[in-house]
């Protein structure tokens, strides 16, 4: 077993609070229904790796247990998020988990669908050596970041969803040693989702976008 905890940060898909730029083409019920997909391979893909703890850091615990879609985040420790903007809500996941379990952290999002096992043991063995693991985004941000100690001052105050995000993050490892992991797309519009589809064919996500497209053409 990995002596590694991974965390996942996610919105509880609900229709028009996720996704929204997908909206259009695709109604919200159906950015919510690609969502809820996406998050479910994410946490297969957690699931299936190796790790000393499993965490799903939400930002409505009660209606997560009760959406039927999640089977109650069984495998997980299901915590509630903390904070107002990402950085602080990142910030505050990391020093949760951290004071549940003291052991090195790598946490992603909901939004690359296409993570895999290896991708994340990948991760995890790179704390091994190296204080962070960062995993860039093709939009300039990132879809993976791992400390083997939290420390929200690594977070905190670091501007999101820009361009230059991914860029903000890492000056602010400066100091750490910091391995870095291959580029993924995250699932942030229409031609984003149709890329991760194409490369991810096999995931929950792909088969939900593949069904949206074969309705909108009958």
């Amino acid at each position: 077993m990995s002596n590694t905890q991974i965390v996942v940060l996610a919105k509880r898909p609900r229709p028009g609070f996720v996704k929204t730029r997908l909206t259009p083409p695709y109604t919200p019920e159906e950015a919510a229904e690609l969502a809820a997909c996406a998050l479910r391979d994410t946490l297969d893909a957690v699931a299936a790796t190796p790790a000393a703890a499993r965490v799903l850091a939400v930002d409505d615990v009660p209606g997560f247990h009760a959406d039927p879609r999640f089977g109650g985040g069984a495998g997980f420790t299901v915590i509630g998020q903390r904070g107002g903007g990402l950085d602080e809500r990142l910030a505050g996941a990391f020093g949760d988990a951290y004071a549940r379990c003291p052991v090195p952290v790598l946490l992603v999002g909901m939004d690359t669908p296409q993570v895999t096992p290896e991708l994340l043991s990948r991760a995890a063995a790179a704390l091994d050596g190296c204080d962070a693991v960062f995993g860039p985004a093709a939009d300039g941000g990132f879809w993976l970041l791992g400390l083997r100690r939290a420390d929200p001052a690594r977070l905190l105050g670091v501007p999101m969803s820009r361009p230059d995000t991914g860029a903000a993050q890492l000056r602010r490892l400066d100091g750490l040693s910091v391995a870095t992991l291959p580029v993924l797309t995250d699932v942030d519009d229409a031609a984003s989702a149709r890329e991760v589809a194409a490369r991810a064919p096999r995931t929950r996500f792909a088969a939900a976008l593949a069904r949206l497209a074969a309705g909108a053409t009958r």
